[in-house]
């Protein structure tokens, strides 16, 4: 066999696994710059893309509220796309215990659960490229239907009311129920999880709200709005509109807008799509998904995982999964990343 054969018979080297960068250093010194311009100490709150607000992040903000004690005035900077409702509630009240008022940044999206988180701030200021949206709630229910690529797909309650009223709309004396026609696509115990978890939203908000309104009848008024009176979930809520119906929102300034624009690109370095593909069927995924920092500390939640794609049941599935929460902060002058261990 010639050198060259036996060159080529050899087993690729493995592939140097992506991971992005931890920048905590730049990241406190805009927030130190935010502080400043502020008057008040701030804390940040910031989803990528395939992150989202969930229960361990709560345990975050604790951490961090910790290292602030009990406090007059803060301010939280938003960034996310939505999440678990019931997880901002939680976040609400735990701000509630440590801050007498609390004023909410948004500079970009701040949608669905996000836009619940907000609603617990006494005041939200909102620049030029922000915007809340309907809160409305669509949920994957272990018996909703499969998409093409053997996932569950979510339902919402405006998406089934829909169908209903078009069907009745439309319908002509010798026409069927049309819940005879639904149940074989979308299971009936679907049907009243999604009516539940609408019930659930409203309910959310005016809890939310209670923190800090005291007529309960206008709470009421702005969750029932957020929660049915737009076409799309994703309908964007801007300044004029959040003004409009009736939540107490200012435009945020131009200094700060600039500062937390900033904060959030140095973010997005950090939250950068982070996998690595061995081969067609695996790979490997680092990504930061979340991130919570104050005044000293940073704390992150990133994937460490690897995929496989099952061509038989045509999905994919996660193996080896390490991911964990991070706690980074100075020691000593340098650089400190820890496990912090949530559960």
């Amino acid at each position: 066999m010639s050198e060259q054969q036996n060159e080529a018979s050899e087993p690729a080297p493995p592939r140097a696994i992506k991971s992005p960068p931890v920048l905590f250093e730049k990241t406190q010194k805009v927030v130190r710059e935010l502080e400043a311009t502020l008057g008040e100490p701030l804390i940040t709150y910031w989803n990528s893309t395939n992150g989202s607000i969930c229960t361990n992040d709560i345990v975050g903000l604790y951490g961090i509220l910790q290292s602030t004690g009990k406090i007059e005035r803060l301010s939280l900077f938003i960034k996310s796309g939505g999440g678990f409702g019931e997880a901002s509630l939680r976040m609400v009240h735990m701000l509630r215990q440590f801050v007498e008022k609390l004023t909410v940044l948004v500079p970009l999206e701040c949608e669905s659960a996000a836009t619940m988180l907000a609603l617990g701030a006494d005041k939200i200021l909102m620049g030029p490229l922000a915007q809340l949206s309907a809160v409305d709630t669509s949920l994957t229910h272990d018996l909703s239907p499969i998409d093409r690529d053997n996932n569950r797909v979510k339902v919402s309650q405006d998406e089934l009311a829909r169908v209903v009223r078009l069907w009745r709309a439309q319908a002509t004396g010798g026409d069927a129920n049309p819940y005879e026609a639904l149940f074989p696509h979308v299971h009936p115990l679907v049907i009243g999880a999604v009516d539940r978890a609408s019930a659930l939203s409203t309910r959310l908000c005016v809890d939310i709200l209670s923190y800090h309104m005291k007529d309960r009848k206008k709470a009421e008024e702005i969750s029932n709005i957020l929660n049915s009176d737009y076409p799309s979930h994703s309908y964007p809520i801007t300044l004029k509109e959040a003004q409009r119906i009736g939540l107490n929102v200012e435009p945020l300034g131009q200094t700060l807008n600039h500062l937390l624009l900033e904060l959030n690109e140095i973010y997005s370095e950090m939250g950068q799509h982070a996998s690595t593909d061995f081969d067609e069927g695996s790979s490997h995924d680092a990504s930061i998904l979340n991130i919570l920092e104050g005044s000293g500390v940073q704390i992150f939640f990133q994937v460490d995982k690897d995929w496989h794609y099952r061509v038989a049941e045509r999905r994919w599935v996660a193996l080896n999964d390490n991911s964990s929460w991070r706690k980074a902060e100075l020691v000593d002058g340098k650089l400190s990343i820890s496990a912090l261990h949530i559960r």
